[in-house]
């Protein structure tokens, strides 16, 4: 993932919680994934595969294309 697009979906992940009203370990949890994981993916630090991608989406109960929207 380009650096751009990186920063681009990192800040999206972070308003769309946000927005959500939850936290990081609570996203986790719904998301089936580590806290650590989504705080790496705000920190830029990993780049989500698409099946991650969707998790995270289900877990905003959002679409994949609401959650790539930015």
């Amino acid at each position: 993932m380009s650096s751009a697009i990186a920063k681009m979906f990192a800040e999206r992940l972070k308003r769309l919680r946000k927005i959500h009203g939850l936290s990081q370990n609570e996203l986790a949890v719904r998301a089936e994934v580590s806290r650590a994981y989504i705080s790496r993916l705000e920190s830029m630090e990993r780049s989500p595969s698409l099946e991650y991608l969707q998790r995270i989406a289900d877990g905003l109960n959002i679409t994949l294309i609401e959650l790539l929207n930015f």
